[in-house]
């Protein structure tokens, strides 16, 4: 299906996430530029409920917040009119457009708001369960927007949505030198959630044999967490170590080779 949407690097979607999700604003740059803007506004719409627990003062304005954008995807799935919005008025058009699955977009915004509790995750079995489901649904989204998904790639898009989100809490946890969204007992032990972000990043490496290459796009966040892992292995898994809080500077590098490769 030829694709309808706007497809500027510049579009409102695009903006907000080269202010605020460098990571994703880079992956879809290297996105086929007919399936681009899709992608922008379904990463556009991550960073926006995702932000929510980070701008309320209290858990029940952020349930507010997030049942704002329950409603919208009421409008979006309808067959009516959807309001103005920088965000979600690109995401309805990609939702119809793609026929997009609600069910992900419900599993994303029900994370979010189990986000807002104060206490993190008890176990890293918690912790796994929280990153798959803060993270994998917005991977699946991307699959469905390239037109790519199947079982493999599916597979694949879960494990390395955890991998993924798994490193970017210990990234979190090195940028604002606390690891409050860590469970108790890891704390002081980052060494264990990167070896399961590790074990699922392999997990999702293993079936790249069977993944068609549209999906690719969808799983590149794998180089990125990949290269992260590798970061913090020569820190000594420490996530304050200078090695590793400092930013890395050849994200754009690492998609450049991973899509040149056609890897991930």
């Amino acid at each position: 299906m030829p694709a309808i949407l706007e497809t500027s690097p510049e579009s409102a979607p695009a903006r907000l996430l080269r202010r605020h999700d460098r990571d994703r604003y880079l992956l879809a740059l290297f996105t086929p530029a007919p399936r681009r803007a899709a992608i922008q506004a379904i990463y556009a719409f991550n960073y926006e409920i995702a932000r929510i627990r980070d701008t309320v003062s209290e858990p029940v304005l952020g349930q507010i917040r997030l049942q704002w954008w329950r409603d919208r995807m009421d409008e979006a799935f309808g067959n009516g009119a959807v309001r103005r919005h920088e965000v979600l008025t690109p995401l309805a058009d990609a939702i119809r457009h793609y026929g997009l699955s609600r069910d992900h977009f419900d599993r994303l915004i029900a994370a979010r708001e189990r986000d807002l509790a104060p206490e993190p995750p008890e176990t890293l079995a918690a912790l796994e369960a929280y990153a798959e489901e803060s993270a994998a649904p917005l991977q699946l989204l991307a699959l469905e927007a390239l037109g790519a998904s199947s079982a493999e790639a599916n597979r694949a898009a879960r494990d390395v949505a955890i991998a993924y989100a798994l490193t970017g809490l210990l990234r979190a946890a090195s940028f604002l030198k606390q690891t409050q969204r860590l469970p108790p007992s890891l704390k002081h032990d980052p060494k264990h959630v990167a070896a399961r972000a590790q074990f699922n990043l392999d997990a999702a490496r293993a079936v790249r044999s069977r993944v068609s290459r549209p999906a690719l796009p969808a799983l590149w966040p794998a180089v990125l967490a990949a290269a992260d892992l590798a970061r913090l292995r020569r820190a000594g898994f420490d996530p304050f170590a200078p090695a590793f809080s400092r930013a890395d500077p050849w994200r754009a590098w690492r998609l450049a080779m991973a899509s040149w490769r056609r890897r991930y």
